[in-house]
């Protein structure tokens, strides 16, 4: 079968284009502005990626068209595929049909550390010896590749609430019919396609709906809104963690680094990783919980996780140059930039002799570009001694004026180059950059590294 991707350059969609490769499939696609680590991903196993939307890339005409969420009419190659009648499907949909189908699906959602919670539960059952084939939204530390099919009956799935295509707009994670489901956390986010709150909580309802009776709902015990979608109706077996009655912790280590797994208040086993934050520690028992369901004690997991890597732009070190250190992270979220901050500082507590944290961020989710979070934003920032905030041309409103009570210590720019200058000329020795965004950001990692040198 020719499998033809379009927007084969996001996280999720490069995922389904190794797994169809991996099952046999010819896999070509298409994208425009594509940047690692996706890229380099899709070239290192082979895949023909065309730039821009050019129909004549589909002709001859492929087998199935898989179209992303970025796609949207008036795309060339989306109004071609409908004008010739090609066979086209969601990427949600195909990857349900022809990977998930008859497996033991288990699903990570929430508006938070889905990445790091599915890269940490694929992780143990690896470690377990259970062959798990996965799809996570970045490429874990431990297994290099954002997706596989695995050896064994089990599929860890990152379960993503944004819809799922231009003609299918319920979320993508109700394709998914897990057994094993994670809630991590509800905020509200995606202002794009979502009216409010509630909204979204009605599509988590809708993954709670599909989980079987014999299945496990695990939720975060500290989230109040996921506590009103159960509240909707809950028809499978029910747990919590970051509670009492369920899985909680006691932390042996500042920063979280080194603690105990509690079950109903008894130590079932212990983690020591290089991980730092509360966000982490909650991922962590997730992971444990949702291990435990298929098999694996927490005294394995536990163990698992004592030498879990990490995973790509989640808090990743991109380089150190005179006792700099620049990172790379994720987080576009208010809630995620504060934790993100919570927890470097975590690990740099005030009168340790270690250097400054300077937040480096590009707001750039649809969300932010709405206004949604700007009453927010400085709060978020709280953790850093010093901000660099960069001002895209997307952005309509004033971004200085919301960040105005941070004073002095918040910088705010229009043009990447000189921000990079201001962030190299005020980082010293012992300092550490960590750089936020959901998108490449003009590839300033390494024009930081380079400005240090």
């Amino acid at each position: 079968m020719h499998v033809h991707i379009l927007g084969i350059g996001g996280t999720f969609m490069a995922g389904v284009a190794l797994l169809a490769r991996a099952e046999g499939h010819r896999v070509t696609g298409s994208d425009k502005g594509l940047y690692p680590p996706m890229s380099t991903q899709l070239a290192a196993a082979g895949i023909d990626v065309i730039d821009g939307y050019d129909p004549e890339q589909l002709k001859p005409a492929p087998d199935v068209v898989v179209i992303g969420n970025a796609m949207s009419r008036g795309n060339p190659a989306v109004e071609y595929t409908l004008d010739a009648g090609l066979n086209y499907s969601s990427g949600p949909q195909w990857l349900a049909e022809h990977v998930l189908r008859s497996r033991w699906v288990l699903a990570v959602a929430g508006t938070h550390g889905k990445t790091t919670t599915a890269s940490m539960l694929a992780w143990i059952l690896e470690h377990a010896g259970m062959a798990p084939g996965f799809l996570i939204g970045g490429i874990p530390g431990n297994f290099g590749e954002s997706a596989r099919l695995g050896d064994s009956d089990f599929f860890v799935v990152e379960a993503d609430e944004y819809d799922t295509a231009f003609f299918d707009k319920r979320s993508k994670f109700v394709h998914y019919h897990p057994r094993t489901l994670i809630l991590n956390n509800l905020e509200f986010d995606h202002a794009d396609i979502f009216d409010d709150l509630d909204a979204i909580k009605r599509q988590f309802h809708h993954l709670v709906r599909t989980v079987p009776a014999s299945g496990l709902i695990l939720q975060n015990g500290e989230d109040a809104n996921l506590d009103a979608v159960l509240d909707l109706g809950c028809w499978s077996e029910h747990a919590k963690f970051a509670d009492d009655s369920g899985w909680s912790y006691h932390s042996i280590e500042p920063g979280d680094s080194q603690f105990e797994v509690l079950f109903q208040r008894q130590p079932v086993a212990s983690v020591n990783w290089d991980l730092s934050g509360k966000h982490n520690l909650f991922n962590g028992l997730a992971a444990i919980a949702a291990a435990r369901h298929v098999g694996v004690t927490p005294e394995v997991a536990g163990n698992a996780l004592s030498c879990f890597k990490g995973v790509k732009r989640r808090m990743e070190l991109r380089g150190e140059v005179s006792g700099v250190r620049v990172y790379d992270d994720f987080a576009h979220h208010p809630t995620a930039i504060a934790t993100t901050l919570a927890g470097l500082r975590a690990g740099r507590p005030a009168g340790s002799g270690r250097g400054r944290i300077i937040a480096v961020l590009e707001p750039r989710s649809n969300t932010m570009r709405l206004g949604v979070h700007q009453q927010t934003l400085a709060t978020a920032l709280h953790d850093a001694d010093i901000s660099f905030v960069y001002q895209p041309e997307s952005l309509t409103w004033d971004l200085s004026a919301s960040l105005a009570t941070l004073g002095d210590s918040v910088h705010v720019g229009t043009e990447i180059d000189p921000l990079v200058a201001q962030v190299a000329a005020a980082a010293t020795s012992g300092d550490c950059i960590v750089v936020m965004s959901n998108g490449g950001f003009g590839g300033i990692h390494e024009r930081l590294l380079q400005a240090l040198a």
